[in-house]
């Protein structure tokens, strides 16, 4: 694990959804394309994005190619089962999702990074391009308009 330096624009709303554990179970059992859908469509609903951090960082990992990703969360209660091990001691923290889609997602995309949508505490997770959760985004904020 290593921490990402990135200075961007965080948001401390704490307006989240309410969810319980029996839901976060269920949610955590789906496979990963379930997963992935589920975290654009609450995103999209909340226009929030939750992912680890402590005071040197955010943290990353690495797929089975090496290659880094930063993971990202729908809900602050899926990053904080996942902030064992490796990821101990890091919290949940917000970011808005103006924030998310015009500068995180272009910055990971000139970092050469990837988006790992939706980590498990098992380590399953799906690693895509920003550019493709980009548009996923993007399509599903269509719906709101």
């Amino acid at each position: 694990m290593r921490l990402a330096p990135h200075s961007f624009n965080v948001s401390y709303t704490n307006m989240t959804y309410r969810i319980n554990d029996k839901e976060v179970d269920n949610v955590l059992s789906l496979d990963g394309q379930e997963r992935y859908k589920h975290f654009v469509k609450r995103v999209a609903d909340w226009e929030e994005v939750w992912g680890l951090r402590n005071n040197d960082g955010w943290v990353t990992s690495e797929n089975n190619e090496g290659e880094e990703s930063i993971p990202f969360w729908p809900h602050p209660e899926y990053a904080h089962r996942c902030a064992t091990g490796q990821w101990e001691g890091n919290q949940p923290t917000p970011i808005d999702l103006e924030s998310f889609i015009e500068e995180w997602l272009p910055g990971l995309e000139g970092d050469a990074m990837l988006v790992a949508v939706f980590p498990t505490p098992e380590g399953k997770s799906v690693h895509v391009q920003p550019s493709v959760l980009l548009e996923s985004l993007k399509e599903e904020l269509t719906q709101y308009e």
